[in-house]
């Protein structure tokens, strides 16, 4: 191309490729800083050579590793250098270890002889919200909460109290509202590749954070240990 193209010829142009992209789309990747044509004397964005060539690695980004924007503004530095930053692929446990359907609920009764909580204890944990009944049935309890309530019991031991428990749970919840974020395209999408995708991404995260928490905390402890 010798001269700039107008926005409606970038989009036929680009259409066979990317059937879904219209006037709209491409005014929206400017808006938020992705991509930057020139102005002609009139006013009118004029698309040249390398413009048309960056808007199409922003689309194929999001076509096919379904990536959101902040993640292509990061990786577009090293586009223009010519160094392609690789998507990561998920090397953590297989998504079905993480989603496998839950098992069995138990009632309260049943929570207390699984974890050998005192019905004081459970309370205690219950109104710190560290263990958490299902939503609509009070008196039952999920597979994931009674593994939460058998390692609650073992701290609980050693003298602590719900109260001091709850930071915990408030830990697991914030990382799975950055985990949410980091997928909330790939949850969007709603296609099969998508949300395979946002489960592999999910469960390689989940995987990373437990062990960083692992190793950090193992880290202070020595420390602690060390001291004089």
């Amino acid at each position: 191309m010798s001269e700039g193209l107008s926005i409606g010829e970038v989009i036929t142009l680009l259409k066979d490729e990317f059937p879904d992209l219209t006037v709209s789309k491409v005014r929206f990747l400017e808006g938020r800083g992705l991509i930057n044509p020139s102005r002609s004397a009139s006013g009118y964005r004029s698309f040249s050579d390398e413009d048309v060539a960056r808007l199409r690695y922003i689309l194929q980004q999001q076509r096919d590793h379904f990536l959101p924007l902040k993640v292509i503004k990061s990786k577009l530095t090293m586009w223009e250098r010519g160094e392609e930053m690789p998507v990561p692929a998920p090397a953590g446990p297989p998504p079905e270890q993480l989603f496998q359907p839950a098992g069995q609920e138990v009632d309260r009764n049943e929570l207390r002889r699984l974890t050998g909580l005192s019905s004081r204890q459970l309370s205690d944990l219950i109104d710190n919200r560290v263990v958490r009944p299902e939503e609509g049935t009070p008196e039952r309890y999920s597979a994931e909460e009674v593994a939460v309530a058998t390692q609650a019991q073992r701290l609980l031991a050693y003298g602590l109290e719900g109260r001091h428990l709850r930071s915990v749970r408030i830990s697991s919840e914030r990382d799975a509202e950055l985990l949410e974020a980091l997928t909330a395209a790939l949850l969007r999408a709603r296609n099969p590749e998508a949300r395979q995708r946002a489960a592999e991404t999910l469960a390689a995260c989940a995987d990373a954070i437990a062990k960083m928490r692992s190793a950090a905390l193992s880290e202070q402890l020595r420390a602690l240990m060390a001291a004089e």
